[in-house]
């Protein structure tokens, strides 16, 4: 098998950049000693880029958004966040997800 270097130079730069911005910002914050705000407005963070991203993806589609009344992921959405809001379960919430989705599919 013949190792095509460009390839190779490629893999490496792609795991510095991937692996810089994760470290940097540990090896600093780690030394450092947040005020209470911040550390606050840290928890919210993961929760803002996830709502994001199932934000965008359940209203819009190529760019438009996408009408309710045929968006069926949208009405999916609404049982599968109530789960996740009252049971706070991974898995009840994927299975009621899917499961959402398998019978509006069905049934539209």
């Amino acid at each position: 098998m013949e190792i095509k270097w460009y390839i190779l130079i490629v893999i490496i730069g792609s795991a510095v950049v991937t692996f810089l911005p994760r470290v940097i910002p540990l090896m600093v914050l780690s030394r450092l000693q947040l005020p209470e705000w911040g550390m606050r407005w840290l928890k919210y963070v993961p929760i803002s880029v996830m709502a994001a991203l199932v934000g965008q993806e359940l209203l819009m589609k190529e760019g438009d958004l996408i009408p309710w009344t045929r968006n069926i992921e949208l009405l999916a959405a609404l049982p599968t966040f109530l789960v996740a809001v009252f049971t706070r379960s991974l898995l009840g919430t994927v299975v009621t997800g899917i499961a959402a989705m398998f019978v509006l599919r069905w049934l539209f």
